[in-house]
């Protein structure tokens, strides 16, 4: 507890040292394209550490190891960077967990922190995944909704509605961030063939910076 006490402070202090007074992104260089994002301030967990182990060059060499057209590309795991070809991937991490800042939805295009099953929703350290989706229906959202005891605000429904997104994730992850340029990179990437553990068969490389 008190290691991870130490590692909250210092991703908080961090954060307060980038925020600054305007916006803060993010560039993912692929080996498809660059997919650059805004990073919200409304997560400032989230975003410290995103910010922390992009400078640190954690996320260089590492793999889009899942991916899944029509739903979202998935990356950050640390033993991506070694793997052999067909390894089975997306049980890596730095070595701590996140405290889960739910609450944005998962329109086309959001960054959102993957996790595994765990009560308190808390976020993976370093695996990320980029949303794509598809067009969503009132039909569809209001089931979501009744389902999961939201409401979507009539904005909200319209993006849903207009650009698509994976509504079925919502309140369940955090959504920390948005593409703002290269939208169209997830769509490339989405459509690569993949093993039968949605793993592409030819590397998909990233590098990430803080602009």
């Amino acid at each position: 507890m008190k290691n991870l006490l130490i590692v909250l402070l210092g991703l908080f202090a961090f954060a307060s040292c980038n925020s600054g007074s305007g916006k803060t992104y993010a560039m993912i260089e692929t080996s498809m394209g660059n997919i650059k994002v805004e990073l919200y301030d409304s997560t400032p967990g989230h975003k410290a550490n995103f910010i922390k182990l992009a400078n640190e060059g954690f996320y260089d060499g590492l793999l889009f190891h899942r991916v899944m057209n029509g739903f979202m590309i998935q990356g950050g795991d640390p033993n991506s960077k070694t793997a052999a070809p067909g390894a089975r991937l997306g049980s890596g991490g730095p070595g701590y967990t996140i405290p889960a800042e739910i609450g944005a939805p998962h329109f086309k295009g959001t960054l959102a922190a993957a996790r595994t099953t765990n009560p308190e929703k808390r976020s993976s350290g370093s695996q990320f995944y980029l949303s794509q989706g598809t067009i969503q229906t009132d039909a569809t959202l209001d089931q979501i909704e009744k389902s999961k005891g939201i409401t979507y605000s009539p904005a909200q429904r319209e993006k849903y509605k207009k650009i698509g997104g994976t509504p079925g994730l919502d309140m369940d992850y955090t959504v920390y961030g948005e593409v703002v340029e290269g939208l169209n990179i997830i769509d490339k990437i989405a459509k690569v063939a993949t093993d039968p553990s949605d793993r592409p068969l030819e590397n998909v490389t990233m590098k990430v910076r803080i602009l």
